[in-house]
């Protein structure tokens, strides 16, 4: 765990914090405003293995830091009792307690064999390369020298820097890296991508992640912000299930497909089983499945890939999510007037999902041309959102990013039911309440999708309980 601060009180209350999470602490000293204390009788104290890093500001440092500087700071601090980490274009001695280190934030260089070959070559004990991940494509090439490190039996701490990156970070010990960094806090974070050491060990499980194990994800742009890392990781630890999700951002989503997902072309050897498909790939990921489940066809739109054998096969568990709490609080939904309001791959999941459950579906949008060919395509009649009034629907389902109408729009109908789960408790909802009806958030929804997708993936059913609360949770409820 990296520790930056700006004074030596600080970084001594950091490492304190630190050694409740960290296996080593990283003494980032270039964050210090003074260098005014004795390094080595510091870091004495320390209750965990340390790392000493002075990093300039052109590779990843907080100051800017000369190259007589930073050599006149090795020939002082450079000890035998603990790990120096120190950059490549410094002359200094590269013995048993150095990691040399080379990084990029600019991206991933074409040249990254003949790097590794450069710095392996030095006596450094441990050789750190960084570079930064713009595609999740990127994470191939540091999964390659992870690969090229073990058969050569050298350390090396290879990580694909950014969001795109987070599986080099989870999955690197697991492939023999020497180490990888977690935070102390998301804002404390010493480089792009780094996951807080807490999540790192109680969400991704890190410690019981090995070569076997089974690895799901989220595929979309973005990625972070989501819950679903929580929920489907509960469920693993909770049914017993030697499996971790992760995060993928995802650019292009046909190079992810051909080159680390399909069995038959991918280039990355991992115990792939699953993947949640979100926006905006829901729709883009169909063309490079093998088979496609009726319901996800009609729709347009596949939210969950199973690998299976040699052949990837895509579902939509969007539908299920979404009819499923309305089921419960209303039973049959036969007959029952039934608002949706937007124009997207949500709309246009609700309106299906609602028609095959013989719902008189009418559809609202600010601009009804755009939903022409939902409308045509689902036999439904679409309005304009203009001062439209919902009174006498018994459901009006926001399937739109805002909160498209007010509590005297809504006055008169029965279910107000927004999609968006983050925050629980939307403005729409709220303007629901005030106008006197029932509500339901997005949460369940998320919820029972998730749940049919790890049923999908592993034949087991998680409690639904446990994956709600692991997202409540999350979401600091």
């Amino acid at each position: 765990m990296p520790v930056c601060a700006r004074s030596v009180t600080e970084l001594a209350e950091k490492c304190a914090r630190a050694s409740e999470f960290a296996d080593v602490i990283e003494l980032r000293l270039d964050c210090l405003e003074k260098l005014d204390f004795e390094v080595e009788s510091f870091a004495d104290k320390l209750s965990r293995p340390i790392i000493i890093t002075f990093r300039p500001a052109e590779q990843g440092g907080y100051r800017v830091l000369g190259r007589h500087e930073r050599e006149a700071f090795w020939a002082k601090n450079l000890t035998p009792n603990f790990l120096c980490d120190i950059e490549s274009d410094l002359k200094v001695e590269f013995g048993s307690r150095v990691i040399v280190s080379h990084h990029d934030f600019a991206g991933t260089p074409d040249n990254l064999e003949q790097l590794y070959e450069q710095l392996a070559a030095t006596p450094a004990r441990v050789v750190k390369i960084a570079v930064q991940a713009n595609d999740i494509t990127d994470c191939i090439p540091i999964f390659e020298l992870l690969k090229r490190a073990c058969k050569d039996k050298r350390e090396l701490i290879a990580i694909a820097m950014g969001n795109a990156g987070i599986a080099t970070r989870v999955l690197g010990p697991s492939r023999g890296a020497y180490l990888t960094y977690a935070s102390l806090e998301d804002e404390s974070a010493t480089a792009p991508g780094q996951i807080n050491a807490r999540q790192l060990r109680s969400v991704y499980r890190i410690d019981q992640i090995n070569e076997s194990t089974m690895i799901c994800g989220l595929v979309g742009l973005p990625v972070m912000h989501s819950v679903s890392p929580h929920i489907h990781n509960a469920a693993f630890a909770a049914e017993g299930v030697n499996g971790v999700y992760l995060p993928l951002e995802v650019k292009g989503v046909g190079a992810f497909m051909k080159r680390m997902v399909h069995p038959r072309t991918r280039e990355l050897d991992w115990n792939l089983r699953g993947l949640s498909i979100t926006a905006p790939h829901k729709s883009g990921v169909m063309e490079f499945l093998d088979w496609i489940e009726s319901d996800a066809q009609e729709i347009g739109a596949v939210n969950t890939v199973i690998v299976e054998g040699d052949a990837l096969r895509g579902y939509n568990t969007d539908v299920h999510g979404l009819i499923e709490p309305l089921r419960e609080r209303l039973g049959s939904l036969a007959g029952l007037r039934v608002a949706v309001i937007g124009a997207g791959g949500a709309a246009r999941a609700a309106v299906w999902a609602l028609g095959r459950d013989q719902a008189k579906v009418t559809l609202f949008a600010r601009s009804p041309i755009k939903t022409r060919s939902l409308s045509e395509d689902f036999g439904v009649v679409c309005e304009p959102l203009v001062s439209a009034s919902f009174a006498g629907y018994d459901v009006v389902i926001n399937a739109t990013p805002q909160s498209p109408a007010v509590a005297e729009q809504l006055a008169g109908a029965g279910l107000v039911y927004d999609l968006i789960y983050n925050p629980i408790e939307t403005q729409f909802l709220k303007e629901g309440r005030e106008a006197g009806c029932q509500t339901l958030g997005g949460l369940p929804m998320l919820v029972a999708q998730a749940r049919r997708q790890f049923e999908l993936w592993t034949g087991k059913n998680p409690s639904t309980d446990l994956m709600y609360d692991a997202a409540a949770a999350a979401l600091g409820q």
